[in-house]
């Protein structure tokens, strides 16, 4: 599933994140305040995000830097936002991390190479389509210090094709693809297509969270009996819609929401709007889950998917 981030001119999709942007709430009057403010306002930050490092340590010295670091960063960013909807950078609690801190905490994903996409357009598609509004997609999690967003962009799409087919939403299970799947390397990172693969092939049932509850780190994997039950994958297609905008599209309306792998280097200063440049790192390193578009934005999509068949 090779899904790298480019730039196109017609649908803004919607990203079911694995993480929340903002694990701590962040007020719209802090926000935006805060885009336009100096480097000073480092006491500022570290009240609202709790940062309790002792003033004047290596360590204060440390994230000082990294936070005057992103602030410059956040106006060059900012300098792309044209448009009423384009995306807005500024401070949020990653703000004092290193760009390579951010990737190596969040940014674990990667993407396997998939076969291009040859069949033909879906013709007659919505103008809109948000797989929200048929309520089968589990809320957003917080996939916290673990590099774990291919588990939680595989859980995704598999517990929305299962509600899609006409069962109740049960959010399932993403600490037992952390823990099991094990061509992975748990909150160090993996693929989605290796986690589909382990699901097809072992045709292990993925049980609800609330009997094997999510802890943000790599555990020793729980067994349960074949007779134990539960949620398989019987298939999953990966395909790449490079220059295939509308395919994709009609893949998404057709099978349910998506599981990508995204450049998001830029979303260390996401703090909203539709994301249209800055797929800065050249390399796919974050999953999740496609669940719509909207034909009257644009937006930075990724161009491989995987549709999941329970």
């Amino acid at each position: 599933m090779l899904c790298s981030c480019q730039s196109f001119s017609a649908t803004s999709a919607m990203l079911h994140t694995c993480w929340t942007p903002f694990g701590q709430d962040v007020s719209a009057s802090d926000t935006w305040v805060k885009v336009n403010s100096s480097a000073s306002d480092f006491e500022w930050f570290r009240e609202r995000f709790g940062r309790n490092y002792e003033v004047n340590s290596p360590q204060f010295d440390r994230r000082l830097f990294f936070f005057q670091e992103s602030t410059t960063r956040h106006a060059y960013l900012n300098s792309f936002s044209a448009a009423l909807q384009s995306a807005k950078y500024g401070i949020n609690q990653f703000s004092d991390l290193s760009q390579r801190e951010f990737q190596d905490l969040y940014l674990r994903a990667s993407a396997d190479r998939a076969p291009a996409f040859s069949g033909q357009k879906a013709k007659g598609l919505p103008a809109k389509f948000d797989w929200r509004d048929h309520a089968i997609v589990a809320p957003v999690q917080n996939q916290q210090a673990c590099g774990s967003c291919w588990a939680f962009s595989v859980v995704g799409a598999v517990q929305s094709v299962h509600a899609i087919g006409g069962s109740q939403l049960v959010e399932l299970s993403v600490q037992q693809v952390l823990d099991c799947s094990f061509q992975n390397k748990g909150c160090s990172g993996g693929t989605p297509v290796a986690a589909l693969n382990w699901l097809t092939q072992t045709r292990v049932k993925l049980v609800p969270q609330s009997e094997y509850p999510y802890k943000a780190q790599t555990r020793m994997c729980h067994f349960f009996s074949g007779s134990h039950g539960g949620v398989g994958v019987k298939n999953f297609t990966a395909l790449g819609f490079s220059g295939q905008e509308e395919a994709m599209m009609g893949h998404l309306v057709k099978h349910g929401p998506l599981s990508v792998v995204v450049d998001a280097l830029s979303w260390q200063d996401y703090l909203g709007g539709i994301i249209q440049y800055h797929c800065s790192s050249k390399r796919s390193n974050h999953a999740v889950l496609v669940v719509g578009y909207d034909t009257t934005g644009t937006d930075c999509i990724a161009d491989s998917v995987a549709a999941v068949f329970l």
